[in-house]
């Protein structure tokens, strides 16, 4: 009988160890998984596209609105010194021109990004693998940025022009505009607005994603809304420094009105290379970069926190559907 009880002692010591030694390989990639919580924990989670599109109209219009108000003055100098020729000097008066029929266009158009971005994005985060989200988070920025291009250049179109003085009301610039110039004046310089927003939404949105992951795998918990407005700032201002040459172009193409100094986007670069100099494609950058990551500080801070309130907002699953 004594050998027989070790054997059995023996056995159960196995076992006991091999249980063990499972536990610990399960909490490790366990641990491995909330390291990038913003891909992984979201796939546990039903995917409910009705309510993230939702949700995400209105955290993007609430954070288009916010961001535009604040910052308009500073956008107003900006294109300015960009349609500027020469060395002629900027006035420096009605910096708020243009605000109430941007606005117009800013919330539907802030809307419709997020709300085709965040449903796009995590559906995308599902099927690629986690070392992949950085292309996930660029293509739905995107796609995004061409759903809300639709709104976004009329509006760019008819705020810009107020803003260098050529209009005194957004509905006097779009009967104007479609008088003389047709209904295609209103996209004017469409496509260098989209040669300069699908790259800009990309890759801004990508360095915010991947900078907030890797942040919440270091910080092992959710990020507070200071540390969103920092991550938003960075990822904006660079951002915005890397595509002012194609911002340049598009405010020189949109500003033209019927005059058509332009034939098109290659012939602005090489009339303003030949006639103003290869610096004149950086004219700018100065307001845009404090512009776009001040307002790169409060989009992603007012957006998060928005969502936030959102998802708190839910109503939570009965305790029968909990037992189910």
């Amino acid at each position: 009988m004594g050998p027989f009880t070790l054997a059995v002692d023996t056995k159960s010591s196995s076992i006991i160890s091999s249980d063990a030694c499972n536990r610990k390989i399960q909490n490790l990639q366990l641990e491995t998984r909330k390291c990038f919580a913003s891909v992984s924990m979201e796939e546990e989670k039903p995917f409910n596209f009705l309510r993230i599109l939702f949700e995400g109209l209105i955290a993007g219009g609430t954070a288009g609105v916010v961001v535009e108000t604040a910052l308009y003055p500073i956008d107003t100098i900006k294109t300015r010194l960009q349609a500027a020729r020469g060395g002629h000097k900027i006035d420096l008066t009605g910096l708020y021109s243009g605000l109430a029929g941007n606005l117009a266009g800013v919330l539907p158009a802030s809307a419709l990004f997020v709300g085709v971005y965040e449903p796009i994005k995590q559906k995308l985060l599902k099927l690629f693998p986690e070392n992949l989200s950085a292309v996930a988070h660029l293509t739905a920025g995107a796609i995004g940025g061409i759903a809300a291009s639709f709104i976004r250049v009329p509006t760019e179109v008819v705020k810009q022009r107020m803003q260098t003085g050529q209009f005194t009301s957004a509905s006097h610039a779009v009967r104007l505009i479609a008088s003389k110039e047709g209904f295609k004046g209103l996209y004017a310089g469409y496509g260098s607005f989209v040669l300069r927003d699908l790259p800009f939404d990309a890759i801004q949105f990508c360095i915010y994603e991947q900078l907030r992951i890797g942040y919440k795998a270091v910080a092992q918990r959710d990020l507070n809304d200071p540390e969103n407005a920092i991550i938003g700032a960075f990822a904006g201002a660079l951002t915005g420094a890397i595509t002012t040459p194609l911002d340049v172009i598009k405010t020189r193409l949109m500003v033209q009105g019927s005059a058509n100094q332009y034939k098109g986007i290659f012939d602005c670069v090489q009339t303003i290379v030949r006639e103003e100099g290869p610096t004149a494609l950086l004219k700018g950058i100065e307001p845009r970069v404090l512009w776009i990551g001040i307002g790169g500080s409060i989009f992603f801070g007012v957006l998060e926190s928005t969502k936030r309130l959102l998802a708190q907002s839910r109503p939570k699953p009965s305790q029968d559907s909990k037992a189910d």
